[in-house]
């Protein structure tokens, strides 16, 4: 999620890569191939992140059949909240100046006005809801993440002056499961629930994912990663995977307030272990993907409007599809979709849309510390430059 673009905008210095001649720390070669400014790896594992939410968005429909509804289950528990530490990461350097509090408008909630505005239009015209509202403080389907991360990036500072920063982010979100009746406004379930990932990006280093992706981390994955999928295969028909989602309390779903900080902490520390099998398995190297890294905000907000007409339209009920060829045959279109919403022909159609330039409307005052576009950091895998910051928009 750039999506959600995580990329970022800042103008601190970016942490140096290895020398070229030397090995990457993990067994991984430098990134030599990277343009300026921008890091693979990231962008690398942004792309992977967005396959698959859009993927798992496919299989919505399909989860009639429990092999395909366990991968469902397990896929959700970290694809958000990878993308979600991912930005916290790509925070770190927000400050609250004028012009970044623009930037931040500009690249998230504009976009969130448009494409609620968007989809409301499509709900409205396919699937003949002629009753759904325009609203803008109840996001619908996938604007969530806009205004959620256009909360916790104001928020930066906060949480970089705070002794605790991580705890407190977890009582928050413990709290907010055990506390019915917060309403729908902004997805404030999710603003709090989710936060503990982006609080944790914030206090990440290069360091740490250069340990990530050490060859005993990658290698203790792939067994990890195998019984997941099978505790998964056992707990989708014995548990209820609205707790993935984040947008209820305990209360709403029918379970004991004390079940809420129970299931924040132990998610908590699945997604991050689970988080941390997907991005160890990241490539290091510029791949034929990893230009698509930089457009995942494109592949995030378009993808939807597939999806959702091929469900209002029923073609997913074609029987055919429902069989494991079929279910396979949906995956590779939703990942081929969704690179290619992140190719440049799309970026020049609707830029205008989804990264729309409006300096024109800027005027607050400027510096050289605070530049108009900003440039992601060159980051893991890279050795570690505890003095040097890492962006945010």
């Amino acid at each position: 999620m750039s999506s959600p673009q995580c990329a970022p905008r800042s103008g601190a210095a970016a942490p140096s890569a290895p020398p070229k001649d030397r090995p990457a720390p993990g067994g991984a070669a430098p990134d030599t191939a990277s343009p300026p400014g921008r890091s693979a790896y990231f962008d690398n594992a942004k792309f992977l992140a967005t396959v698959l939410v859009v993927v798992a968005h496919a299989w919505g429909p399909l989860r009639d059949s429990r092999a395909v509804d366990a991968v469902h289950l397990l896929v959700y528990t970290f694809h958000m909240p990878a993308f979600i530490l991912i930005s916290g990461y790509f925070s770190r350097g927000f400050t609250a100046t004028p012009h970044r509090v623009f930037r931040l408008v500009t690249t998230l909630l504009v976009p969130y006005v448009v494409f609620e505005v968007a989809y409301t239009v499509l709900r409205r015209s396919v699937a003949g809801d002629a009753d759904a509202p325009f609203t803008f403080f109840d996001p619908w389907y996938l604007t969530w993440f806009l205004v959620v991360l256009f909360i916790w990036r104001l928020s930066t500072p906060l949480w970089q002056a705070l002794r605790w920063p991580l705890g407190t982010a977890l009582a928050i979100a413990a709290l907010a499961s055990m506390t019915p009746g917060l309403g729908t406004a902004f997805d404030v379930q999710r603003v709090l629930q989710f936060l503990p990932f982006f609080v944790l990006g914030l206090t990440l280093r290069p360091g740490h994912f250069t340990r990530l992706r050490s060859w005993p981390v990658r290698l203790a994955a792939l067994p990890v990663g195998a019984g997941a999928a099978v505790f998964s295969y056992w707990a989708v028909v014995r548990m209820d995977d609205e707790w993935m989602f984040r947008r209820a309390s305990a209360q709403d779903m029918g379970a004991p307030a004390w079940t809420g900080p129970v299931m924040t902490l132990a998610l908590f520390g699945c997604a991050l272990v689970l988080a941390g099998c997907f991005l160890s398995w990241v490539p290091g190297r510029r791949t034929w993907f990893t230009p698509l890294g930089s457009a995942t905000l494109y592949a995030y907000l378009l993808h939807g409007f597939v999806l959702k007409i091929a469900q209002w339209e029923d073609w997913y009920a074609l029987d055919r599809l429902h069989t494991p060829l079929g279910e396979v045959g949906v995956t590779v279109f939703a990942a081929v979709m969704a690179a290619a919403l992140c190719t440049a022909p799309v970026r020049r159609l609707l830029r205008f849309a989804v990264e729309p330039r409006l300096d024109w409307a800027y005027g607050g005052p400027r510096s050289r510390a605070d530049p108009g576009r900003d440039h992601p950091p060159a980051a893991a895998p890279v050795r570690e430059r505890e003095h040097a910051a890492a962006g945010g928009r």
